[in-house]
């Protein structure tokens, strides 16, 4: 008896056990992150190497006003693995650190497919959404609350911004500011479900509202650090941080929609093994 090929029909609700769910972020995190470095690799590391030679003409200016024999006041970026003057060389190369993006961003991806696996497991005992329609969801909250909310209070800045002497309290605020995104998007979270029964349209509009509340009151109460110099060129400047935000875009949608591909294929691969057996 030939089978009738398999029409669209209404996802299910995220189904599978929690070691299902993990490899299927795992895999997706993976995607996601070599992906993210991808762009990172076209879009990113153009501005850093701009930014870097900038910072090695102000050296050189600031090296040619010491007496000879004189030592220099240099500094260096940990982060970058970038040094200048008399210290010590770089342990990574600007070559290794470019491909090395793959190896950190493919990790980090991972370590967010899991952890997004395992939110979307405990998620899913609170909400009646479809598989697909949760990890989008998630997707977009995980880039509101760890992405968007700190970036948009302390954007990244390039090699040749900051002082090396803050970079401890810079960290402490941004991991400040990742608590305020996740606490903003908390409470979207829990004013949407807490006005059950009402439309969905205001339902929407007071999640939204509590959110930009939250997140507001966050920003007046956190510090703002501004170290930009005068003469570091805006439009580098602005650059940098857009290519930042298209890294990290690109690894929670990414992220987001391929853990919901994924969660369907595996979802109308079941189905059409039950027509199979049922038709048997």
């Amino acid at each position: 008896m030939p089978l009738n090929p398999p029409t669209p029909s209404t996802p299910a609700p995220l189904a599978g056990t929690l070691k299902t769910l993990l490899l299927r972020g795992l895999l997706a995190g993976l995607i996601a992150g070599l992906l993210a470095a991808t762009v990172g690799y076209f879009v990113g590391e153009p501005k850093v190497d701009a930014a870097i030679a900038i910072e090695e003409a102000n050296a050189a200016t600031e090296g040619s006003h010491h007496a000879p024999g004189e030592p220099t006041a240099g500094h260096s970026h940990g982060d970058e693995g970038h040094s200048h003057g008399d210290e010590e060389e770089a342990l990574v190369s600007r070559t290794g650190q470019k491909f090395g993006q793959f190896l950190a961003l493919g990790l980090s991806g991972l370590a967010f497919g899991a952890i997004f696996a395992s939110v979307a497991h405990f998620a899913r005992r609170h909400t009646a959404l479809s598989g697909p329609k949760l990890a989008i969801g998630l997707g977009v909250a995980g880039w509101a609350a760890i992405v968007a909310v700190p970036f948009f209070k302390y954007p990244a800045n390039p090699p040749a911004v900051g002082d090396p002497e803050t970079i401890n309290d810079r960290t402490l605020l941004w991991v400040a500011s990742v608590l305020l995104g996740l606490a903003a998007v908390g409470a979207g979270v829990y004013v949407y479900k807490l006005l059950r029964g009402q439309l969905d349209t205001v339902r929407l509009i007071a999640g939204v509202a509590a959110f930009a509340l939250i997140t507001t009151l966050g920003y007046v109460l956190l510090p703002g650090v501004d170290e930009v110099s005068a003469d570091f060129p805006p439009s580098l400047l602005w650059q940098f941080r857009v290519a930042s935000l298209a890294v990290s875009a690109t690894l929670w949608a990414a992220l987001g929609l391929g853990f919901a591909a994924l969660t369907e294929f595996a979802g109308r691969s079941t189905r059409v093994r039950s027509e199979v057996a049922t038709a048997g």
